[in-house]
């Protein structure tokens, strides 16, 4: 018989007729059709995706009886099963890497610790994550590993900055200390490391007003206008008073004096009263401190204290001009407001107030002291006010050789 030519319809006509009969055999459906065994053997292998020639493959289709193709299903099956109950191995295992969170660097630890069992390729499939990625995470391990212990040193002052300033240090000041103590260090690692250590500075709580008016005492006109800067120092201060409990319903009062210059408290008063005599003491105090405030502006709020007539001969003596905000205006005497607010943010950390008049004292008594001599202030380039204003009297010294 010659070659002939079938359409692809009888072609696909041909194959289903043999695979409806599960007990024929290609040999008898050529037979049937009046086609060559191979020709037929061809178009199934066709169909099926195979190449013609692949006896092999073929022939155990061909003859291979059904119940030979269900035990094959059932064998790929079962391989599956096996596959993806080893996932689920995997991942169990996976999530005790992830109790601090599904960070990228845990999912490369736990392919590198289980890489001998389950294979890099498999691992990295599971998880989600690119093999290139976890090559490259392995190879620069020396460098990491240096890293962390370049970052524990540095921990370790932080830690002892931090300890010094009461806990109450954030990030700028810390930064600022460790710098003028050569350490190079950028603020973002700084950030980075306090983070990673559980460690922060203390942060602004909400502030009381204590100012209390007398409408019919004498008022002073604003001199500062809300410009809380000063060229010189001894030229611009501002005053203010707050409370601090102590236990039992019980307060003392803070009064203080603030050179607007260097941001030092030059004078200040500590008492269990809100007399007129707390805050001339703080301005009496201040004048001991300068030598002579004479010719110094002194802004504060409209409390009694400070519109009282006593305050204002203590001015007259001391040379000083006076200055008042608006009335009920905390903005208009915002410097004091901030120091007063600092002071008890970084003293209490938090609590409510002192257990006694004693310990009050003693934390205030060592606060504001350290305040001038040791506390970094950001609006001074992160200095102390004493180094701050040694440093401008230096600069002028030396200005003034030059010239």
């Amino acid at each position: 018989m010659g070659m002939k030519h079938y359409p692809p319809e009888f072609k696909a006509d041909a194959v289903a007729l043999y695979r409806s009969r599960p007990g024929a055999t290609i040999k008898s459906v050529a037979a049937d059709l009046g086609v060559n065994t191979e020709t037929l053997r061809n178009w199934i292998r066709a169909a099926d995706g195979r190449r013609p020639g692949s006896h092999s493959a073929a022939g155990a289709t061909a003859t291979a009886p059904a119940g030979d193709s269900v035990e094959a299903e059932l064998a790929a099956a079962r391989k599956r099963i096996r596959e993806l109950e080893e996932e689920r191995d995997i991942l169990r295992k996976a999530a005790r890497y992830f109790g601090n969170g599904d960070a990228l660097v845990n999912r490369f630890q736990f392919v590198a610790d289980h890489q001998r069992r389950h294979g890099v390729k498999r691992l990295c499939t599971i998880l989600g994550i690119a093999r290139s990625s976890f090559y490259y995470w392995r190879k620069t391990a020396a460098d990491r590993a240096a890293r962390q212990a370049a970052d524990a040193k540095l921990a370790v002052k932080i830690r002892v900055v931090h300890r010094e300033s009461d806990g109450t240090y954030g990030v700028p000041r810390i930064t600022a200390e460790l710098r003028d103590g050569g350490e190079h260090v950028n603020h973002k690692r700084i950030a980075r490391v306090m983070r990673q250590v559980g460690l922060a500075g203390v942060r602004l709580r909400r502030r009381h007003r204590t100012t209390v008016p007398d409408p019919a005492a004498t008022k002073a006109p604003d001199r500062i206008g809300r410009d809380f800067t000063a060229e010189e120092v001894n030229t611009k201060y501002v005053g203010d008073i707050t409370y601090l409990s102590v236990g039992g319903g019980k307060f003392c009062y803070l009064a203080t004096v603030i050179d607007l210059a260097s941001r030092r408290l030059a004078g200040w008063a500590l008492a269990d009263h809100m007399r007129t005599e707390l805050v001339i003491d703080a301005l009496t105090a201040a004048e001991r401190c300068r030598g002579s405030l004479k010719g110094a502006i002194m802004h504060t709020d409209h409390g009694a204290q400070y519109t009282s007539r006593a305050f204002a001969d203590a001015c007259r003596r001391a040379g000083v001009l006076q200055s008042m905000s608006a009335v009920g205006s905390s903005a208009d005497n915002a410097a004091a407001e901030s120091f007063n607010a600092t002071f008890k943010r970084e003293t209490l950390q938090g609590r409510k107030g002192w257990p006694n008049e004693r310990t009050a004292r003693l934390d205030a008594f060592r606060w504001l002291h350290r305040y001038n001599t040791r506390r970094r202030h950001s609006r001074l380039g992160q200095r102390s006010p004493i180094a701050y204003e040694t440093a401008t009297t230096t600069t002028s010294t030396t200005l003034t050789e030059a010239a």
